[in-house]
C-alpha cells in the first residue's frame, strides 16, 4: 500500500509539472504572437498607412503589395489579402477581411487562451487530489499502527499541503497572465480596427478609380 501511495505521489507531482509547463508555454506563445501581429505603436501603424495611401492613390497596387510583402503583422497581411482579391468587389473584400481576421487571428488567440484557462482550473484540482491522497495515507497509518512514526505521518501531511500550494502557485500567476493577454488582445483589435477603417477608405476610392470596368464594385 505504501508503495502504491509513493507512486501516486510521484504521478501527482509529474502531472502538476507537465500541466504547469504547458500553461507557461501557451502564455509565452500568446505574448509572442500578439507582439508579432500588431504594430508597437499607433504612430508606426500610421506611418505604414501613409505610405500605403500614396500607392493606392496612384493606383499602384503592385507597390502596395511590395510594402506589405514579408510583414507578418495583421494589418499588412489583411491589406495584401484585400489587394489580391480586389476583383471580387469592395463589399465582398471587406466581408472577407473581417472573416479572416476573426478566423485566423482572434480564433487562434482564443484557442490558446482556452488551454491556459484549462490549466488554471486543472492545477488546483491536481493539488486537491494530492491533498486527498496525503490525508488518506496519514489517516491510514493512524488507523493501522499502534505506534505511529511521526516522520512518516509528517511526510504524508507535507505532501498534502505541498500539492495544494503548487496548484495555487501555478494557477494564480496564470490568472494574472490571462488578464494581461486579454488587455493586449483588446488593444490589438482596436488598433487593427482603426487601421483597417482607414485602409478601407483609401481602398474604396482606389478600387473605383483603377479597377477595370465590368468587375464588381
Amino acid at each position: 500500500m505504501n508503495q502504491l501511495m509513493d507512486i501516486a505521489n510521484v504521478l501527482v507531482y509529474a502531472a502538476q509539472g507537465v500541466v504547469a509547463l504547458w500553461g507557461a508555454f501557451c502564455v509565452i506563445v500568446l505574448w509572442r504572437r500578439i507582439a508579432q501581429t500588431r504594430f508597437r505603436t499607433e504612430e508606426q501603424q500610421a506611418e505604414f498607412l501613409d505610405q500605403l495611401d500614396e500607392s493606392l492613390a496612384a493606383g499602384d497596387f503592385d507597390g502596395a503589395m511590395e510594402l506589405c510583402d514579408g510583414d507578418a503583422r495583421a494589418v499588412p497581411q489583411l491589406v495584401q489579402l484585400a489587394i489580391n482579391n480586389r476583383e471580387i468587389g469592395y463589399n465582398k473584400v471587406r466581408a472577407l477581411l473581417t472573416d479572416r481576421f476573426q478566423r485566423d487571428v482572434l480564433a487562434d488567440f482564443e484557442h490558446r487562451l482556452s488551454w491556459v484557462n484549462t490549466v488554471i482550473k486543472t492545477e488546483p484540482m491536481l493539488g486537491l487530489y494530492g491533498t486527498v491522497l496525503g490525508m488518506m495515507a496519514a489517516f491510514g497509518k493512524l488507523a493501522s499502527l499502534e505506534q505511529v512514526d511521526p516522520t512518516g505521518l509528517a511526510e504524508d501531511i507535507s505532501f498534502a499541503l505541498i500539492t495544494t500550494a503548487v496548484g495555487l502557485t501555478v494557477a494564480i500567476p496564470l490568472m494574472i497572465c490571462v488578464a494581461s493577454i486579454n488587455v493586449r488582445i483588446r488593444k490589438l483589435e482596436d488598433l487593427v480596427g482603426a487601421g483597417m477603417t482607414r485602409f478601407f477608405e483609401s481602398f474604396k476610392i482606389a478600387h473605383r478609380k483603377h479597377v477595370p470596368e465590368g468587375q464588381p464594385r
